[in-house]
């Protein structure tokens, strides 16, 4: 017999035990995103032919429309299909990409593709918003069961990151995207497994209807998905659409996001005020962040040294993983520091939280400029001090990254929940948009074709990101009093 909803948000102890079963499903399908996240830019490069200022923007047109997607998938999960269904719906659609990938890599890499963007749309946004369902408005175990939720994203994309980078770069590209279909069908095997302990949480949100009737608008949303995919296709293979796309759907989202605030009471309308002044600021730290899979990817492909603490490594396994694997460590650490900080009355509001985060991101990249000064003659510079870079990093993502779907659901009702955490995927989008961009620039800032010039002109870049990233932490700190009058009794 199915739980009920307060049954299950009546759990004693720290965790619901259905966190856990939607931490291993969201694990499983970080595995495959990140690993193939992860491979893009070098595979465009080094087996389709791409220039690298191609390679950066066919990289962050494909990120963006991943991340728009699941503001689409949101809206329909809310609407139409309810979190569960959209979910299975977009993992089946995640591993037939990879699986087709897989088969010829080179002739269908961006068919693959074209499915993992419909894929992740339905996916990724429902799984957060189940989270946020398990606990009452005023749980204040919430935060901790999204920093578990966190910690197991983190383990998917440590052994994805690092897996089928080793997997494509050593053995075969093939081998690279069947591991990730593989562990995506684990994860839609472990919800089939563990579906019933979520209760009523992810059905449909029309169950008032007749069942033909429900039946008929879910088909017509699988169908339209369906139909939508030779316009991505398009897209995704000539950037030049991904522009005029990402302003539409970017004006779209805003102006659906105004109509439904005005719909509510004053209260609420503050409270997503509020959640909006964090959505923007979120796409600005993916902006700089999200270098990572693009100009990053590139830059240590060519411009480090295979050596780490006198053993032989992979720079790009780095960098695909180095954040994830201190994200799994220091998470529990940074948490019991804010919780010891509350005690003292010292811990800082989520807006100054946000604001430090910059400040790290702000260090990370001048710290990425520093590395100019670390190389050789040959334009190779350490990778322990890339290493330490990706630590400092992560302090900073570990500010916002954890507490930032957990913030979104505070301050949104719960019939915007799907919406607003499409919204927040949507700053992503915009972010990975915008970080492509940036990363093109880079390349083409490289007007030598030596290791060396290119080492000047990405680092150049580097420090300008910095500079950026130091303004945004200092105006969020100074903006912070505003922002948690709008948040109200939201901590």
């Amino acid at each position: 017999m199915s739980l009920t909803l307060e049954e299950i948000q009546n759990f004693k102890g720290k965790y619901p035990k259905q966190l856990w079963t939607l931490f291993t499903v969201e694990m499983w399908e970080r595995f495959c995103f990140y690993g193939m996240r992860g491979v893009l830019t070098i595979f465009m490069v080094d087996q389709l032919g791409l220039l690298e200022d191609k390679a950066n923007l066919q990289y962050g047109a494909i990120q963006a429309f991943i991340y728009a997607f699941t503001f689409i998938g949101g809206i329909f999960a809310d609407k139409i299909l309810g979190f569960k269904k959209s979910l299975v719906f977009g993992g089946l659609i995640m591993a037939v990409g990879n699986l087709i990938i897989a088969l010829s890599p080179h002739d269908f890499f961006y068919f693959g593709i074209t499915c993992s963007i419909i894929g992740t749309g339905f996916f990724k946004p429902n799984i957060s918003s189940m989270v946020g369902e398990l606990y009452k408005e005023d749980d204040a175990r919430r935060d901790a069961g999204y920093g578990l939720f966190y910690a197991g994203i983190n383990i998917g994309g440590l052994l994805g990151g690092a897996l089928c980078v080793y997997l494509g770069k050593y053995h075969s590209w093939s081998w690279c995207f069947l591991a990730a279909a593989i562990v995506m069908i684990l994860g839609l095997i472990t919800f089939f497994a563990t579906k019933k302990s979520l209760g009523p949480i992810g059905d449909s949100p029309l169950q008032i209807l007749p069942q033909s009737k429900r039946t008929l608008r879910e088909v017509l949303v699988y169908i339209g998905a369906l139909l939508s995919m030779p316009l991505i296709f398009i897209m995704v293979k000539n950037t030049d659409y991904t522009d005029y796309f990402m302003y539409l759907i970017g004006i779209a989202a805003v102006g659906y996001f105004i109509l439904e605030t005005l719909k509510q009471t004053t209260p609420y309308q503050k409270k997503l005020i509020a959640a909006f002044v964090f959505i923007f600021m979120y796409f600005l730290f993916n902006s700089i962040y999200e270098q990572s899979g693009g100009s990053l990817s590139l830059f240590a492909k060519d411009n480090l040294v295979h050596n780490l603490l006198g053993f032989g490594m992979d720079p790009n396994v780095i960098n695909n993983s180095a954040n994830s694997f201190f994200i799994i460590i220091f998470s529990p650490l940074i948490g019991l520091a804010w919780v010891g900080l509350n005690k003292k009355k010292l811990e800082p509001n989520t807006i100054n939280k946000f604001g430090i985060g910059f400040l790290f991101l702000a260090a990370g990249f001048f710290l990425f400029y520093s590395l100019r000064y670390f190389a050789g003659a040959d334009g190779k510079s350490s990778l322990n001090l890339f290493t330490f870079t990706w630590l400092v990093i992560t302090f900073g993502e570990l500010c916002l990254g954890p507490i930032g779907m957990s913030i979104i659901t505070k301050l949104s009702p719960k019939k915007m929940f799907g919406m607003m955490m499409g919204l927040w995927f949507l700053a992503s989008a915009f972010g990975q948009f915008a970080a492509g961009k940036i990363g093109a620039s880079l390349s083409e800032s490289n007007t030598g074709n030596t290791n060396m010039s290119k080492l000047i002109a990405y680092t150049d870049g580097y420090k300008t990101l910095g500079i950026y990233a130091l303004i945004a932490g200092v105006v969020l700190i100074l903006l912070s009093s505003f922002v948690k009058k709008l948040m109200q009794d939201v901590k």
